[in-house]
């Protein structure tokens, strides 16, 4: 065996040993017994693979694929990172990255700058909304994902980048040279009034900056006499367990029960209390937004107002992710994030939705979840995530707005347009927007598709293998073939109004960035709307934490 493979051996048999080390609380002699006996045999099988196996392994790969594939019978969360895979972990537990601050989205299948970030060094260096980013470095980005392009772009602060940028307008491409710098991470891209008495925030995910920027963000609204809160947890995928303690703590009142944790291990199981006085007054009344996206944190902060009755759940029932991953360093550049404990909200509910574990492998001893209740005694479930109190069913998008979502059409024409309207103003103003967009989607390649065409289609081609020569059925395909042409063309008059939404939201992302297109979406947003009409209404609001029912 060669000095570099013994130096894996080595390694792979001390991550074996730290990986069954980990969690493991007990000290009687036949757990110890149990654990080198395990690990002998791990050592034996890698030993005589890497040793005897008929072609030579790559011996980095083979390590990664096998720690992989044993972590694979237990929960989604316990996971092995490597340098490139901690990030997004970094990232969290940082709060920032070294990078240039650049919203990257694709767009006709072109790497596309969505928008730049405010006082960042794409900003600075003059980058625009719509500009195309044809290469970084000397890597041409047209068979780059978008997770592959960031990686590039983003590096240790005070190192250079050159992006190639293809402008709209411009015949020659232009050469960016940029330096990266700390690039702050943004949870809260949107904190306003959107009436006179009621505030609205976006909190996207539960990094190190989290509870800053909302706090920072509740005590900029009372202090403009808000009423109701708004906070929308839509999509916000988690984070850190301690930032969703501390915002917590800005709305619950002191004192109160917020999570216990309880796993294996003695530093596992923990309560939180919080141990504040909130920034909120208990009559500011509050919504909370989710829906399937929200996950972990953002459940833990609407499932605690749920069951605290602090305020209403809008939306749809949440991922269902409650369980606690810690990390355990291995080295400077690997990483074993494990599930450490499970949590559960103030009534006793445990959030994690039902059979994500390999019941041949772990051994659950938690019984099944059953009914509980919140503080003013509504019936809750639990298992599965939060369920709204509200629930806002989806609104279904026809077929041409797909395909101009799906072909970025909205994007594309307002970039091409946008140098014609300096302000937001300006394009409302735009009597004929919605003709324009008309005419430029005329000129565009529109595969449409109507609910039962494709089906349609496939039953005529069977049908004519049939009988080819039918009069009869000619005669229906023909009626039916004259509908479908019908109701393409009208499509445009049927959807006009989510067109609509769509080029205005895209002129407030380039012109107004991030904010603006928020800020233009709030009108026509259902789940905002329907948060609106019952914190509006003392009544209805009151009566959700009298109603005793099943979520």
């Amino acid at each position: 065996m060669t000095i570099a493979n013994s130096k894996k051996k080595i390694f792979i048999s001390l991550l074996l040993t730290a990986i069954i080390f980990i969690g493991i609380g007990a000290s009687n002699s036949d757990t110890y017994r149990n654990i080198a006996k395990s690990q002998r045999i791990f050592n034996e099988v890698y030993k005589n693979l890497i040793v005897n196996y008929a072609d030579e392994l790559n011996t980095d790969v083979f390590t990664k694929t096998s720690i992989n594939k044993m972590l694979s019978d237990l929960d989604p969360y316990t996971v092995y990172l490597e340098s490139d895979e901690r990030d997004v972990l970094n990232m969290l537990t940082s709060g920032k990255y070294g990078g240039v601050g650049i919203q990257l989205g694709k767009r006709d299948d072109r790497l596309t700058v969505i928008s730049p970030m405010d006082d960042t060094p794409a900003q600075r260096a003059g980058i625009m909304s719509g500009d195309i980013i044809v290469k970084i470095g000397k890597k041409e980005t047209k068979n780059l994902n978008l997770s592959e392009a960031a990686d590039l772009i983003r590096g240790q602060k005070g190192t250079n980048v050159v992006l190639t940028i293809k402008r709209l307008g411009e015949d020659e491409t232009i050469d960016f040279h940029l330096t990266r710098a700390d690039i702050k991470v943004h949870d809260v891209p949107f904190a306003e009034m959107i009436d006179k008495d009621t505030g609205y925030i976006v909190l996207t995910r539960f990094s190190k900056n989290a509870s800053k920027e909302v706090e920072s963000a509740l005590r900029s609204l009372v202090d403009q006499d808000m009423k109701n809160l708004i906070l929308d947890l839509r999509n916000n995928p988690g984070g850190l367990l301690a930032s969703a303690i501390d915002i917590l703590e800005f709305i619950i009142p002191k004192g109160e029960k917020l999570l216990s944790t309880k796993g294996r291990n003695k530093e596992s199981n923990r309560q939180f209390i919080s141990k504040k006085m909130p920034i909120l007054d208990e009559n500011i009344k509050i919504a909370v937004l989710i829906n399937e996206g929200s996950a972990s944190a953002s459940e833990i902060v609407s499932g605690v107002v749920q069951d605290l009755d602090r305020g209403i759940i809008i939306g749809k029932r949440s991922f269902g992710k409650g369980l606690v991953q810690t990390v355990f360093g291995i080295d400077r550049k690997r990483s074993l994030k494990i599930t450490t404990a499970k949590y559960y909200i103030p009534s006793g509910r445990l959030i994690q939705k039902p059979d994500y574990l390999n019941k041949d492998v772990i051994v659950s001893k938690v019984d099944a979840d059953t009914l509980f209740t919140t503080k003013t005694g509504r019936r809750v479930k639990g298992g599965g995530g939060i369920s709204p109190d509200f629930v806002i069913e989806d609104t279904k998008v026809g077929p041409l707005t797909r395909e101009c979502w799906r072909k970025s059409y909205f994007f594309s024409f307002a970039r091409d347009n946008k140098m014609k309207y300096p302000t937001m103003d300006d394009v409302l103003n735009e009597e004929n927007m919605m003709q324009l967009f008309s005419d430029y989607l005329s000129g565009k390649e529109l595969d449409i598709k109507l609910d039962g065409q494709i089906q349609f289609e496939e039953s005529v081609e069977k049908l004519k293998k049939y009988d080819d020569k039918n009069a009869k059925l000619n005669y229906a395909f023909k009626s039916i073939e004259e509908f479908i042409q019908d109701e393409t063309e009208s499509l445009f008059d049927t959807e006009y109004s989510d067109l609509e939404n769509g080029v205005y939201s895209n002129f407030a992302q380039i012109l107004e960035g991030n904010k603006g297109r928020i800020r233009y979406n709030i009108q026509q947003d259902d789940f905002i709307n329907k948060a609106n009409e019952l914190l509006h209404n003392h009544i209805a609001y009151t009566e959700a934490f009298q109603t005793v029912s099943d979520n």
